[in-house]
């Protein structure tokens, strides 16, 4: 599949599984910088930051790379974009 001229990959469950692996470590990292530096971790917070860590771990595996030029940025910065709406909707529902 195409998506703004980008050829989308479907990833198998490893490269999937790998990547939320990846996500998890890099997330628990910044949280031990977080709380090592003495700042604010507000749960909601907490939740966009895993988000976006989780995207940006995934989006590689689908094939898009932002160091390939302005089409594969502006898929990463939308459709990421579009995940923080999605959850800031949900936590005004349901939060």
């Amino acid at each position: 599949m195409k998506l703004l001229g980008v050829q989308l990959r479907k990833p198998s469950f490893n490269e999937v599984t790998a990547s939320a692996v990846m996500a998890a470590g890099l997330w628990l990292l910044y949280v031990a910088a977080l709380h090592a530096s003495g700042g604010v971790f507000e749960p909601i917070n907490a939740g966009a930051t895993l988000l976006v860590i989780f995207w940006g771990c995934v989006c590689v595996r689908l094939g898009i790379h932002v160091g390939r030029g302005l089409p594969h940025l502006a898929l990463n910065v939308g459709l990421g974009a579009a995940l923080l709406g999605v959850y800031q909707a949900l936590i005004t529902l349901f939060g």
